[in-house]
């Protein structure tokens, strides 16, 4: 790694990726662009404040920054940060022009990007924990995207001789970090599916960063399911949070969504699938090929979830006062 550009980097993930980045002696230069700014300190890190839908810019930056490593982090999860019509619309702008600027600048060397256990899709006929062997099938749009991400990267970095990492991650969750999985788990009631139980995984916001850096420190060539050990389901994570758990079945998850929508936790239809049929995935090549060894378990990757809004009294208060 010597000059990274992290696309996306106004996001939380994106800035933490920053931040390991900067921390890195192999590092020279870190740079990147997004919506909106990092909302979180950086040191040497330069950021532009970008539309990846504004073709002009984004290829104006990145030929002037002239990267040899990318952290595509520029993949927005439907109703995360946008709805799903500028997600996708986002997403693939920000894919193809960046992506298309650094490789034809001539010194890119590498791609690490964000993926997702959706590309693998849900219901009958795909595997239940799929590794990363299995055929590629999403069934949602968020899937769809995340697909489309990878085949646009392996198509440069096949034309160009780089190797491209696909990260396929598990729902990243975290305390600070926009998902509408966990708005919909932090609600005071969440719904459930009525005749099951599901499992699913989950991934902490800190080991997503760290395993997109250690991808592109360990120029990593192929795709990755990142997981945390073990999983939760609907029933169990709402308990978990002393959320009440209300059963729902058939029509009754367009109802839900409607009212989550209300309640200012849209359900899109990736999170939908994941609630009523669960997404898990096999983790085991990511942890070898990457060093993750000591992940958060997907217990409290959940627990973390929760504790976010806690407040800890400091003690000699009213001393002070």
């Amino acid at each position: 790694m010597k000059r990274v550009l992290v696309t996306g980097m106004g996001g939380e993930l994106g800035t933490r990726v920053a931040q390991l980045l900067e921390a890195r002696s192999e590092v020279v230069e870190v740079a990147g662009f997004d919506l909106d700014p990092p909302r979180r300190r950086l040191g040497r890190s330069q950021f532009v404040r970008i539309d990846a839908r504004d073709r002009e810019r984004v290829v104006e930056m990145v030929t002037e920054f002239a990267p040899t490593s990318i952290a595509h982090f520029g993949v927005y999860e439907p109703h995360s940060r946008l709805d799903t019509r500028e997600a996708i619309e986002t997403t693939e702008a920000c894919t193809v022009h960046a992506l298309g600027a650094a490789a034809r600048g001539g010194a890119l060397e590498q791609i690490a990007l964000r993926s997702g256990l959706e590309v693998y899709g849900r219901g009958a006929g795909h595997p239940l924990v799929p590794d990363e062997s299995a055929q590629l099938a999403p069934t949602s749009d968020y899937g769809r995207m995340c697909l489309e991400v990878e085949a646009v990267a392996a198509g440069i970095g096949e034309r160009h001789d780089v190797p491209v990492a696909a990260l396929r991650y598990a729902s990243i969750l975290g305390s600070h970090l926009p998902s509408p999985l966990g708005r919909v788990l932090r609600l005071p009631v969440v719904p459930v599916p009525a005749l099951e139980d599901p499992a699913f995984c989950l991934v902490h916001q800190s080991d997503a960063a760290l395993a997109m850096v250690e991808a592109l420190a360990r120029r990593h060539d192929g795709a990755l399911n990142v997981v945390a050990p073990g999983a939760t389901t609907p029933w169990q994570a709402a308990r978990l949070g002393g959320r009440i758990p209300v059963p729902v079945f058939g029509p009754g998850w367009s109802v839900a969504a409607a009212l989550t929508e209300l309640a200012g936790a849209p359900l899109p239809e990736h999170t939908i699938e994941l609630l009523r049929l669960g997404r898990a995935g096999d983790g085991a090549r990511a942890r070898v090929a990457l060093g993750l060894t000591s992940m958060q378990p997907a217990h409290d990757v959940c627990a973390d979830l929760y504790e976010w809004a806690t407040v800890t009294p400091l003690h000699g208060a009213e001393a002070v006062a």
